[in-house]
C-alpha cells in the first residue's frame, strides 16, 4: 500500500485516480477502486497510539479496546470508496469536533492520561483529525460534482451487555438526517438490513432506538456539503466478545456479506431518486474490476488444484477386462478393479491450501467463494486418497450426500410409469457413427474440441475437460433421439461450460465451484429436456442410477446389487454391470443420485431464475448469486448459450412434461 500524504491524496481525487493508501503517517486509510457515489468510513477501526501518547496512558489494551469498533473496516471492505481511521479515538476521537477531539484527562469516566497532554501533544492530534476532513471534503466535492448526490455509510460498532433493555443487530441514527428532503431512505436501509441472516442470531434494526446519531462526521458534512446523505449506523458487537475480544469469524463473515447487499442495495435506492440516471442497480455501485488480490489467489489456486480431476482418477483402467470376466463367471465373484496413481501428496496439498491468502479478497461475496471451493477441494481430496479402500465410500458421501427419501421416491415414481408409445426406439448407430455426428455438431456450434472413441470410461459419453475432448464409449449405441440430446447434454453443456471457463480471468470456474456436478448434471439433463429428446427411458435410466446409489449403499456387495438389478429391475447383464460398476467404483461412488436431483432443482429454478449464467464455468447454484453479480460487475465474461435453456411444452412432449412436473 502506498504512502501518501494529504495534499498527494487531494490531488488524486481531483484528477480522479484510483489508489489505496495511509495518510499522514498511517492515521488513516483512503481506498479507492473505483469513483462510486457511495463512500464507506470506519473512523473508529483503529489501535494506534503514538509512542509518545503510549507513556502516560493509563488504559490496558482490553479497556482501550473495548470503546473502540474493531472490525468495522472488514464489514465495508466490498465498497470501492472506503475511508478508515487507523489511529485510537483515545489520540483523538474522528466523530467529534476538532477542539473537542483530544480527551483532556478522562472518557467512560475513567481516567486516561497521568496528566493532561500538552498543547503541542493536542496539536499534533488535530493535525491529523483536519487531515482526515480534508480529504473526505475533497473526495465528497469530486462525487458531487461527477454523481450530483452522494451517500456516506458511517459505520460504527457498540457494546451491548452494559445495557439492561432489548437492544436492536443494528442502530441507525436520524437525528441530524433531513427526513423530509432525503424521505425513505434510511427506512428503506432499515428494510435491507432486517434482511441480513446471521449463524444462531436474530436479527433486528431499529432507527433511534439506542444512538441518535448526533456525531460529527454527518455533522461536518452537513454543514459544507448540500448533495449528500450521511446515514450513522451502529452494528451491535454480535460479532465479538466484547469483553474479551475474542472475534466469531462466522459471525462476522456472514456479517460482511449482508451489509455489502444491504448497503448497496440502499445506495442504488438513493441514486435512483436523487441521481442523474433513474436506474441504478445496486451493481453499478461496486467496483468492476478484478483486484490483484483475487487474481493472485485466483492464480496459486488454479496452480495448485488444476490435477485433482476427480474422474481421472475414479474411473478403473481395467474395465473391459474386468466385465469380461464378470460376465464369464456369471457374476460370482466381483471384479477387481485397477486405478490410475494419485501424483500428489495430499498432506502438502491440504497444507498448501489452507495457507492461500483468502483474507486479502476485499469483497466479502468473492471472499466468499474462494472458501468454499477450498473448504470442497479438501474434501474431494480426501475422496481421491481413499480410492479403492474402504474408507471412498464415507468421503464420497462427505462429498456427494446420498440419496434422500425423496430421491428415492421419484426414482421408483419414474420406474413404475408405463411405457409411452414411441419411446421404445433400438439403439442402431454405433459409437463410429456417433463421433462424426458429434464432431458435425460442434462444428456447427463453433466448439473447437475434438470427438473420439474410448475404451476406457463407463458412460455412454464423457466430456475430457483437460483434452478439450468428448469421449464416446467405444461399446456405446445410440438412438437417433439419443444422438440430439447428448449432443446437447455433453457438446451444449459440457463441453461449453468448459470452454467458457478457460475464457475467464478467473481459473476457479475451470477448477468447479461448490456442487458444481449437481448443477451442471442438471442443467445438461435439463438441455435434453430443452430439446425435446428426453425420453421415458432416459428418466429411467436416471432413477436407475438413483436406485443403484442405493443399493450400493445397503448391500455393499457388487454381485448382489447387480444381481438385484436385472432381477427386480429388468436390467440385462451388460445394463446392470454397467449400473453397478458407476456406483462401485473406487469403493463406492454415490455421485450418480445428483443426475436426477440435479435435474429436478434446475427445472423448479429454470421457472423463476434465468440458467444463462451457469454457464459461465464449471459454476454451483450455491453461488449463482455472486457469480450473476460478477458477470453484471463485468469481472466474468457473460456467457451466450448454444440453444434456448427454456422448456417449450408441445403435443409430443406431454407425457415427459407431466412426469416431470410429479417429481417433487
Amino acid at each position: 500500500m502506498l504512502t501518501l500524504s494529504e495534499k498527494e491524496c487531494i490531488a488524486l481525487i481531483n484528477k480522479g485516480e484510483c489508489f489505496q493508501a495511509e495518510v499522514e503517517g498511517g492515521s488513516f486509510i483512503v481506498k479507492i477502486d473505483e469513483y462510486s457515489p457511495v463512500v464507506c468510513t470506519a473512523i473508529h477501526n483503529g489501535h494506534r497510539l503514538r509512542d509518545d501518547l503510549n507513556k502516560s496512558f493509563l488504559l490496558t489494551k482490553e479497556e482501550r479496546f473495548y470503546e473502540e469498533d474493531p472490525y468495522t473496516d472488514e464489514m465495508l471492505s466490498s465498497f470501492p470508496i472506503v475511508l478508515i481511521g487507523n489511529d485510537s479515538r483515545f489520540e483523538y476521537d474522528l466523530n467529534r469536533p476538532k477542539a473537542h477531539s483530544t480527551y483532556f484527562k478522562t472518557a467512560w469516566n475513567k481516567q486516561v492520561w497521568q496528566k493532561p497532554l500538552s498543547t503541542k501533544q493536542r496539536s499534533e492530534s488535530h493535525a491529523k483529525h483536519q487531515s482526515f476532513y480534508n480529504v473526505l471534503s475533497a473526495l465528497i466535492t469530486r462525487l458531487e460534482k461527477q454523481f450530483k448526490n452522494c451517500i456516506v455509510f458511517d459505520t460504527h460498532s457498540y457494546n451491548h451487555q452494559r445495557i439492561e433493555a432489548d437492544t436492536p443487530t443494528f442502530n441507525i441514527g436520524t437525528s441530524q438526517i433531513d427526513i423530509e428532503r432525503w424521505g425513505g431512505t434510511p427506512g428503506h436501509f432499515e428494510k435491507q438490513l432486517n434482511k441480513i441472516e446471521l449463524p444462531n442470531l436474530a436479527v433486528r434494526a431499529a432507527t433511534d432506538e439506542v444512538f441518535q446519531g448526533r456525531g460529527y462526521l454527518i455533522a461536518h458534512v452537513n454543514a459544507h456539503f448540500d448533495n449528500t446523505l450521511v446515514l450513522p449506523v451502529e452494528v451491535k458487537k454480535v460479532f465479538m466478545d466484547e469483553t474479551t475480544g475474542e472475534l466469531y469469524p462466522l459471525v462476522l463473515e456472514e456479517l460482511k456479506a449482508g451489509i455489502k447487499q444491504a448497503i448497496s442495495e440502499t445506495a442504488a435506492f438513493f441514486m435512483r431518486r436523487f441521481g442523474k440516471r433513474k436506474s441504478v442497480r445496486n451493481v453499478d455501485l461496486l467496483s468492476s474490476t478484478l483486484s490483484p488480490e483475487i487474481l493472485s489467489l485466483d492464480k496459486s489456486l488454479y496452480k495448485l488444484a488444476n490435477n485433482v480431476a476427480t474422474l481421472k482418477y475414479i474411473n478403473p483402467i481395467n474395465i473391459a477386462s474386468e466385465r469380461k470376466k464378470f460376465l464369464a463367471r456369471k457374476g460370482a465373484v466381483a471384479p477387481e478393479f485397477s486405478y490410475k496413481q494419485l501424483n500428489l501428496n495430499p498432506y502438502q496439498f491440504r497444507e498448501q491450501l489452507y495457507k492461500l491468502p483468502v483474507e486479502n479478497v476485499m469483497d466479502a461475496d468473492i471472499q466468499q467463494l474462494y472458501r468454499h471451493v477450498i473448504d470442497n477441494l479438501a474434501t474431494k481430496i480426501d475422496l481421491l486418497c481413499s480410492i479403492g479402500n474402504d474408507d471412498f465410500v464415507y468421503n464420497s458421501l462427505k462429498y456427494y450426500g446420498q440419496p434422500d427419501k425423496d430421491d428415492i421416491a421419484n426414482a421408483e415414481f419414474l420406474l413404475r410409469a408405463p411405457d409411452i408409445i414411441g419411446d421404445d426406439e433400438e439403439p442402431s448407430f454405433d459409437a463410429s457413427h456417433a463421433v462424426q455426428s458429434f464432431q458435425k455438431q460442434a462444428d456447427e456450434w463453433g466448439l473447437k474440441c475434438k470427438v473420439e472413441k474410448s475404451s476406457r470410461i463407463v458412460a455412454k459419453a464423457m466430456v475430457d475437460s483437460e483434452r478439450n475432448c468428448l469421449l464416446i464409449n467405444k461399446d456405446a449405441m445410440f438412438t437417433a433421439k439419443e444422438l440430439i440430446a447428448f449432443a446437447n447434454h455433453e457438446l451444449g453443456v459440457h463441453m461449453l461450460t468448459t470452454v467458457n471457463a478457460r475464457r475467464q480471468k478467473l481459473r476457479v470456474l475451470s477448477l468447479g465451484l461448490v456442487g458444481n456436478t449437481h448443477t451442471q448434471e442438471g442443467v445438461a439433463i435439463y438441455s435434453e429436456y430443452c430439446s425435446g429428446n428426453l425420453t421415458l427411458n432416459r428418466l429411467k435410466i436416471l432413477a436407475l442410477r438413483v436406485i443403484a446409489v442405493n443399493l450400493m449403499l445397503e448391500q455393499r456387495d457388487f454381485s448382489m446389487t447387480f444381481q438385484t438389478l436385472m432381477r427386480e429391475y429388468g436390467q440385462t447383464t451388460e445394463q446392470a454391470f454397467t449400473l453397478t460398476t458407476r456406483v462401485y467404483r473406487g469403493g463406492g461412488f454415490t455421485k450418480d443420485f445428483l443426475y436426477l436431483k440435479g435435474f429436478r432443482d434446475i427445472v423448479n429454478l429454470s421457472k423463476t431464475t434465468p440458467l444463462d449464467n451457469l454457464l459461465v464455468g464449471k459454476a454451483g447454484i450455491l453461488d449463482l448469486s455472486i457469480i450473476s453479480e460478477m458477470v453484471e460487475r463485468n469481472m466474468l465474461e457473460k456467457p451466450v448459450p448454444l440453444f434456448e435453456l427454456k422448456h417449450k411444452s408441445t403435443p409430443e412432449t406431454a407425457v415427459i412434461d407431466y412426469l416431470v412436473s410429479a417429481i417433487r
